[in-house]
């Protein structure tokens, strides 16, 4: 609402529910952040812990929902599973434990700390030059929060980096083709986002292409 926009929330929708019903709703699409995950084989993957937690009602829902929006050029951004969603319904892969990985740093939250701390910055991420993010921060690198298990492992279709970790791993994503925006970040924008320029910054985009969409109607 800070960013001048009205929020709607969406149940999971049956598998034969009508996208374009929907979207034709809408002007923009916010995906979530979850302690969920996206069940492994949407991407090929195995299920590696089952312990680990699925929500198969929500990936059947915006598995559907985001190539429709990207169809229909309704501006999207995306958190956190949001960011992961995106990136599986484009035709990428995941990392189910980044922390278990070779190469990579874990990434994970301590559970113990004040939420204060656990969603306070965590540690750097290089912006891309001539990206959304990089003209939002006005700085080639910034920090951010990190609260996550599972990452990126193989980039999806039409999917370009728009910031990486330290370690390499893909933290923001966003459209190749620049007509339809379409932002997903890894991290939590939405914490004490109004003390925050940055996270500030890509709410307020997202939000600004929504009222473009709605305006040419």
């Amino acid at each position: 609402r800070s960013a001048g926009v009205l929020p709607v929330m969406l149940p999971a929708m049956a598998p034969d529910y009508p996208t374009d019903d929907l979207l034709e709703r809408v002007d923009g699409l916010f995906l979530t952040g979850s302690l969920s995950n996206v069940e492994p084989h949407h991407y090929g993957g195995p299920v590696i812990d089952p312990s680990l937690p699925h929500d198969p009602a929500r990936d059947a829902t915006t598995l559907r929902l985001i190539p429709a929006a990207i169809e229909r050029r309704i501006p999207a951004l995306a958190i956190c599973r949001g960011f992961q969603e995106v990136n599986v319904a484009l035709g990428g892969s995941l990392l189910q434990k980044v922390h278990e990985t070779a190469g990579y740093h874990d990434h994970r939250e301590d559970t113990t700390a004040d939420l204060d701390i656990q969603y306070g910055p965590a540690h750097l991420v290089r912006l891309s030059a001539g990206g959304v993010l990089r003209d939002i921060a006005g700085a080639d690198e910034v920090r951010v929060n990190s609260l996550h298990g599972q990452g990126i492992a193989r980039l999806g279709d039409g999917l370009i980096a728009e910031a990486v970790a330290p370690d390499g791993l893909v933290e923001a994503v966003r459209l190749e083709r620049s007509e339809t925006f379409l932002l997903a970040v890894q991290w939590h924008p939405e914490w004490r986002s109004t003390e925050n320029p940055f996270y500030d910054g890509i709410f307020k985009a997202f939000a600004a292409a929504c009222r473009a969409r709605a305006n040419a109607r």
